[in-house]
């Protein structure tokens, strides 16, 4: 049993322990066979609230010791029958996760999030994008019927050349927030949503140096003040464990 300070378990009246084996230890807690069985697991990731408490307990757990050591944080759900099969798992996984834990030490996870807001973005346009700025020039030196045909094409180019800007000002930010970062990853946006911040765009996660932490916060500002005109905003979440640079497995 670790001390006193260390967060709940997954289940009531089960303790948070650590095995260790060598160089490595993995931080556990025992739960009951017979609601985690394969079968019974399944069920019970389907009743929201169950899951929330104890993934939430599960992430409450690698945070407090991903605050105070380097950590290969595994996902909620992560059951061995048996405490032997933890050790020969370290024992057998030994180098990989050295090395692995190497990499992670001193370092922690940040999220950005990309919001758009769309009707922003659409009012300011033509001003942003090259390609209806000089139709926009145009129109206002040409003869009334051009102009009046030049305003209609730049009607119905703002939608795609709102698209395009979106996507240019995504890749500037991971260009710019990638610099500044030891690894970064594009995540998968599963469902566009409306939000108090706009629709959700794009998301990444970054590993970031924690000395270089001050670095990476003031360029994620810079790209912020100088993309909002155009109702793109970003939202910086974190420090998370690494989850998304503990490996594939």
């Amino acid at each position: 049993m670790l001390s006193e300070s260390s967060p709940p378990a997954i289940e009531d009246g089960a303790a948070v322990e650590l095995i260790d084996a060598g160089n490595l230890a993995a931080i556990v807690s025992s739960v009951p066979s017979t609601s985690y069985d394969e079968m019974s697991l399944a069920e019970h990731l389907t009743d929201p609230s169950w899951t929330a408490l104890r993934a939430m307990r599960h992430e409450n757990v690698v945070e407090h010791f991903a605050k105070r050591t380097s950590v290969v944080p595994l996902r909620f759900g992560t059951i061995y029958l048996e405490r032997a099969r933890i050790e020969t798992m370290l024992s057998d996984n030994n180098l990989r996760l050295t090395a692995l834990l190497e990499r992670l030490r001193n370092r922690e996870e940040w999220g950005v999030n990309v919001y758009l807001d769309k009707n922003l973005l659409m009012a300011t346009i033509t001003s942003l994008s090259p390609r209806l700025k000089d139709l926009t020039e145009r129109a206002a030196n040409a003869s009334p019927g051009e102009s009046y045909l030049l305003k209609k094409r730049i009607e119905t180019m703002k939608a795609d050349e709102a698209r395009v800007e979106t996507n240019r000002a995504i890749a500037e930010i991971e260009k710019e927030l990638g610099a500044k970062s030891v690894d970064a990853r594009r995540l998968r946006v599963l469902k566009v949503e409306g939000t108090e911040h706009g629709e959700l765009k794009a998301k990444f996660a970054f590993l970031i140096q924690r000395s270089e932490f001050q670095n990476f916060q003031s360029a994620a500002e810079k790209i912020a003040r100088k993309l909002k005109s155009g109702g793109i905003s970003l939202e910086l979440t974190g420090p998370w464990p690494a989850y998304n640079f503990a490996g594939d497995e």
